[in-house]
């Protein structure tokens, strides 16, 4: 059986015609509908041919188009929270014609971003960071005395992040002209209100409701009793139909929620507040995958979609079993070892899916706690779990552990609480450096207490999960995204030798020390040098017996980890040869001091010198300058 994949590029004749949002407005409110459509089959033509993200586009077609063809972009502000809602934003705004560069070398990027256009406001990747941009530059435009729109376009989902709210608490405060948008796509906050509500919602966002509202606050805001009783009538009555009591609570004029696919209705609701003054906030319930059978049905499963091959037009409904990734050798131990012991608590910040939990979610319900996206909630409710016995496991992806640094220093690590964390999506993504996990070796090797494991392969990752469990004490396992080299996993489970390294490959004159993922390519170019080659397997604690060992046994040392070189595993080594006045050549490989952007995760690997090839190369081009070539042998 197989499902239908949109190949054939669609006919687009109004969207043919827009470059720009000023292009837009030169419609009719009756194309609009029209246009959305054709937008809608574009992204999924696009999305096919590059792979990407698209649930979460297809279900703001019609607000992308409201939006711009009411506010004068790019002079009046959007700020989009995350960015997987954005390709239509991106189509819409000069960048139709390269869509079918997305997440390729000097392509389209995959999230806003700055440099790449002037129509994206703030670069984003991570969640919920909308609100609080978007205020300030509602507060600088206030403060120039200019008088453009600011709006912020935030999904439900990071809405259940704290910085939201903390942004949602400050805005009233400086009663800023800002409009925030919920993006409710019926996954997190509210479902279907009914018609009343919906009649409601129509009326609060009438402009008699409007004009009535703000002529009334001017009149009776001189009678205080009266004002007062005006106000909690209006709140009592808002808070019958519709889910905004919280919102005007914070001192927001909400209005919603409106079905966010009738595009005429958000254009007379844009219209009609756009001019407002202070805080207003409008919900919109939308559906993920809007238009898109499959992705209607399965919202959760279509956040992304791979490049579809163009020569098959279809698409198998069963596609061939691929090879065992990272994260599901994760899923497979997280199961197993919650089938030995009781007290394992697995713990994700809203990625079931993405980290393989869903089998572990089902099997072991009352124990599996799905935070959203929250990230320092997550930790520190971990830390919460370990103070009374329980054995909390945290999955989450390297880049999102950024935002709970704090919580692992201050909550975990300072008080040698029982945690492990399962590190995923370490090293280089094709997303860029807003998702690639570049920096954890260096921000978590300088914590004490910490004990840091990255596996070579497969099996070792299964063995790094069981020693990290079994450590008393906080412990990481960082693991990168995809599939091993194809090493079998062992069905038991024995504790790693904490600290201990492992020799891999007899060699003279060059010893490489490489960390996790590195150790493949490490292998392969060791060949044509005659080089010793080693799995570090820990960053903290370092072996540094097998460390001196190499030190004494060959003429150059050469570390290599997929993490940024400052700081990382590489210095640690340094560090070490320092302190034990080790006289030796050394050579750290790594990501330089810069972010690397989106490209194929092997093209990228290439680039920073980090494939065989270029980990070769690098050695060769070090030895030469030292006058060590001839020694070693070319």
């Amino acid at each position: 059986m197989f499902e239908e994949i949109p190949l054939i590029r669609p006919d687009t004749p109004l969207l043919d015609r827009v470059d720009t949002p000023a292009d837009l407005r030169e419609f009719e409110d009756n194309q609009l509908e029209q246009l959305c459509e054709e937008l809608r089959h574009f992204l999924l033509y696009t999305v096919g041919q590059t792979g990407g993200h698209f649930g979460a586009g297809l279900g703001v077609i019609e607000l992308t188009v409201a939006l711009h063809y009411v506010f004068n972009t790019p002079d009046d502000r959007l700020v989009w929270d995350v960015g997987h809602q954005t390709y239509p934003h991106k189509i819409l705004t000069e960048r139709r014609k390269r869509m079918h560069t997305l997440r390729q070398k000097d392509g389209i990027a995959p999230f806003p971003s700055r440099g790449e256009s002037i129509y994206d406001t703030f670069g984003v990747g991570h969640s919920s960071t909308a609100i609080s941009a978007a205020l300030g530059m509602a507060t600088a435009a206030g403060m120039n005395g200019d008088d453009r729109k600011t709006v912020a376009i935030v999904g439900d989902g990071a809405m259940t992040a704290g910085m939201a709210f903390e942004a949602l608490n400050h805005v009233t405060d400086t009663e800023a002209d800002l409009l925030v948008i919920l993006n409710d796509n019926a996954m997190s906050i509210s479902r279907s209100a009914g018609g009343l509500a919906k009649y409601f919602a129509r009326i609060l966002a009438s402009r008699l409701y409007l004009t009535w509202r703000e002529g009334s606050r001017q009149i009776l805001s001189r009678i205080p009793k009266a004002w007062e009783l005006a106000r909690r009538t209006e709140e009592h009555m808002k808070g019958m139909v519709v889910p905004g009591t919280l919102f005007d609570e914070l001192g927001f004029n909400y209005m919603g929620p409106f079905d966010g696919h009738d595009v005429k209705t958000l254009v007379q609701v844009f219209n009609n507040i756009k001019d407002l003054k202070g805080p207003q906030f409008v919900h919109l319930v939308t559906q993920k995958g809007q238009g898109y059978r499959p992705a209607e049905l399965a919202p959760e499963g279509s956040h992304s979609l791979s490049k579809i091959e163009p020569s098959r037009g279809l698409r198998p409904a069963h596609p061939p079993a691929k090879k065992t990734s990272y994260s599901s050798v994760f899923a497979d131990w997280i199961c197993d070892m919650a089938a030995l012991d009781p007290k394992l608590v697995a713990i994700t910040p809203a990625m079931q899916e993405g980290s393989d939990l869903t089998r572990f979610a089902e099997q072991f319900p009352e124990r599996y706690y799905d935070v959203a996206i929250a990230e320092q909630h997550a930790v520190t409710f971990a830390a919460g779990l370990a103070c009374e016995g329980a054995k909390p496991v945290v999955a989450i992806y390297s880049t999102f552990l950024q935002r709970a640094y704090d919580q692992l220093i201050h909550d975990v690590s300072i008080q040698k609480l029982d945690v492990l964390l399962a590190i995923d999506r370490a090293g280089l993504l094709e997303d860029g450096p807003t998702h690639s996990g570049s920096f954890d070796l260096s921000f978590l090797r300088c914590i004490p207490n910490l004990v840091i494991m990255a596996p070579s392969d497969e099996n070792e990752n299964r063995q790094m999960l069981y020693t990290g469990y079994c450590h008393d004490g906080p412990a990481a396992v960082r693991y990168p995204r995809g599939a091993g080299p194809g090493k079998p996993v062992e069905p038991s489970m024995a504790a790693l030798a904490i600290g201990k390294g492992v020799v891999r490959r007899e060699g003279s004159q060059v010893a490489i020390l490489a960390f996790g993922s590195m150790l493949e390519p490490a292998l392969a170019a060791a060949d044509s040098l005659n080089a010793t080659v080693v799995d570090m397997r820990f960053v903290k604690p370092l072996d540094e017996t097998l460390i001196a060992q190499m030190a004494e046994r060959h003429r150059m040392l050469v570390t290599v980890e997929e993490n940024s070189v400052k700081g990382g595993a590489g210095s640690g080594v340094n560090e070490y040869l320092a302190e034990s006045v080790l006289a030796i050549p050394i050579l750290n490989l790594g990501i330089d001091d810069h972010f690397v952007q989106h490209d194929r995760q092997e093209r990228m690997l290439a680039d920073c010198g980090l494939d065989e090839r270029g980990i070769a190369a690098s050695i060769h081009k070090r030895l030469e300058s030292l006058g060590l070539l001839t020694a070693v042998g070319r």
